[in-house]
């Protein structure tokens, strides 16, 4: 039962989509481009089962986004330079395109479809979604000083959002 409260069933990345945004971001910090880094030393870092990590790799894999090592010293390793995987990528990879409704992406999904008044703004918001994962990339998310900096400037946000004020 909602209770008022719209955050009860609120849209969510999936924990699949960030379970395989803390891989990429292991695999960037420990090996990148150059060495390949095991699954289990992932899973030891990141508190994620190894089973699920295998799950996850797979589908990175096939997006190429990282490339799989075999041998002993074997595991993976990023496919392109972590300023070119943008958030977008790793997420969609995972979880398949973003989309807050079916109707969007399949309006055969929806009978009102061609005259609802919602969906424009269904539309919107699936756009602007796109766009905020699309502007960042791994390798923000891997800077320090990135997150510090992204990470007050929203802080402020959510002030003034709960006050009524605008923090720029």
């Amino acid at each position: 039962m909602n209770n008022g409260n719209i955050f009860d069933s609120a849209m969510k990345i999936s924990t699949r989509g960030r379970y395989a945004l803390r891989m990429m971001l292991d695999v960037s910090r420990h090996g990148g481009l150059d060495s390949p880094v095991s699954l289990a030393s992932v899973s030891d870092r990141t508190g994620i089962s190894h089973g699920y990590l295998e799950q996850v790799a797979l589908a990175l894999r096939s997006a190429r986004l990282v490339r799989g090592v075999a041998g002993r010293h074997g595991g993976y390793k990023l496919a392109s330079p972590p300023e070119k995987i943008t958030i977008r990528e790793i997420i969609e990879a995972t979880i398949g395109p973003v989309c807050v409704v079916d109707c969007i992406d399949e309006p055969e999904a929806c009978p009102r479809a061609d005259y609802c008044e919602c969906r424009v703004v269904y539309a919107l918001i699936n756009l602007r979604i796109g766009e905020v994962l699309e502007e960042f990339t791994l390798a923000d998310l891997a800077d320090p000083s990135w997150m510090k900096k992204t990470g007050e400037a929203v802080a402020n946000q959510l002030v003034g959002l709960s006050t009524g004020t605008e923090n720029s």
